[in-house]
């Protein structure tokens, strides 16, 4: 999880216009992606953290737990190659931490 300064927030009416279904199964589509399918890429889940200080991050040890003063159910941006793709939401599975795609960018 990356500390930012600067929290990243959805304009209004946002959430709406990104939940247009998209069409399955387009071929040309597939065919026009396939050359990059293979291509490495780093996923980020980005937690804003507006108040973390240097001091804080000094007093991290293995075991530390961190008030992100994030809110239950606000979902938190994901990131691909540093560019905005989508929102998620944490999720307990099997005893580990995951996390469940909301919405697409």
């Amino acid at each position: 999880m990356a500390a930012q300064a600067q929290a990243i927030e959805r304009p209004p009416g946002e959430a709406e216009a990104h939940k247009q279904p998209r069409p399955e199964g387009d071929a040309l589509a597939e065919e026009r992606w396939r050359p990059v399918l293979g291509l490495g890429c780093e996923l980020t889940v980005d937690l804003p953290m507006p108040n973390f200080k240097i001091a804080d991050l000094l007093k991290l040890r293995p075991g530390s737990v961190i008030d992100a003063h994030w809110r239950v159910g606000r979902d938190v941006p994901l990131c691909l190659n540093a560019t905005l793709i989508g929102w998620i939401e944490f999720e307990a599975v099997a005893g580990t931490l995951a996390v469940r795609l909301t919405e697409l960018a």
